[in-house]
């Protein structure tokens, strides 16, 4: 019975492992044997472990060669023997790269490091907000945790994590205890209800783990803003609410500039106008028109193109001749 545990736990060792032993035991063997069968070819047991190591790989420097029948048969022995194993080693060592590179692919390898970010869900958010990430900071550590993607994104110091962020195992791989921040997206394949219920979930599951742990979450409908602040989360982002009030705002100011564009020579209480482009400004940037214009005592605030206004553009934004300032 002891000796089938012994054989059993051999057995559970990694196949590469077993080989090498293996070698290393051929190479002991005929290296005492080649010493005792010729003495006076093989001074030293370095000598012979030297000798089957060259025999065994094939590489065949010649600096020592049997000289005897006993010697070229035991030769001829490691060299059936030996070579083989040799051969099986090399192939399984890179069958065990290989087979942890895919792994690592497919997500299925955990991230030992610490102070990283986990992002929780892949959709075109998460793949902006990496970009952004990578541009702030290309060194930051970050680690993808979604159960949709067949195989990472193949993004540097991008760690990715194949499963459900509501899982304990998938947020253990993903190093949860050590991360520095959480940031939890939306499921863009679900309803939005079913969605937030998993987002919050994935947060339950994460403060469980890590209670200190600085949590954002994305939120979709009203009914869960409260609930997801009573699971811990530093920071709710409430999309429907940005979006709407984004698009409300644009469109007032819109609406406003369509009539300012009408009665050009009018203001709204006698503070905003509308200006043309000065031709000796055409081409110029934005920050040049900003100087101009200060000289005359009169404020930009902003650009009227053909699609729309631009509030507040860059600096280095250049002014084109169908272009109009919005001043104050």
């Amino acid at each position: 019975m002891k000796s089938n545990r012994i054989f059993i736990a051999w057995l559970r060792w990694p196949l590469y492992l077993r080989i090498a032993i293996i070698i290393c035991f051929l190479l002991l063997f005929f290296g005492q044997l080649i010493v005792l069968l010729e003495p006076k070819q093989y001074h030293t047991i370095f000598d012979g472990i030297w000798w089957a190591l060259i025999t065994v790989s094939t590489v065949g420097y010649g600096d020592f060669v049997p000289q005897t029948m006993p010697g070229q048969v035991a030769g001829m022995a490691l060299i059936f023997i030996g070579a083989s194993f040799v051969t099986a080693y090399f192939a399984t060592l890179a069958a065990a790269v290989f087979s942890k590179q895919h792994h690592y692919v497919e997500g299925k390898v955990a991230f030992k490091g610490k102070g990283h970010l986990i992002i929780v869900g892949w959709n075109e958010k998460t793949n902006k907000l990496l970009q952004s990430f990578q541009t702030i900071d290309p060194a930051m550590p970050i680690v993808l945790i979604d159960d949709s993607l067949k195989e990472g994104p193949l993004l540097e110091n991008v760690h990715f994590i194949k499963g459900h962020g509501t899982e304990d195992v998938t947020l253990r791989k993903a190093n949860i205890t050590g991360a520095d921040a959480l940031m939890i997206t939306a499921d863009q394949h679900e309803n939005e209800v079913t969605a937030d219920m998993q987002s919050v979930l994935t947060l339950l599951a994460a403060k469980g783990l890590n209670p200190s742990l600085y949590c954002l979450i994305e939120i979709l409908t009203d009914r869960y803003v409260k609930n997801a602040e009573r699971a811990g989360a530093n920071q709710v982002i409430h999309t429907s609410d940005a979006v709407n009030h984004l698009m409300v705002e644009h469109f007032l100011i819109k609406e406003q500039l369509t009539a300012f564009k009408k009665k050009r020579h009018m203001t709204l209480h006698k503070h905003v106008t509308i200006i043309p482009v000065p031709a000796s400004l055409a081409g110029e940037t934005f920050l040049t028109a900003l100087h101009h214009f200060l000289e005359h005592h009169v404020i930009i605030v902003g650009v009227q193109k053909k699609e729309g206004p631009m509030m507040n553009p860059p600096f280095g934004y250049e002014l084109h001749p169908e272009d109009e300032l919005i001043s104050l």
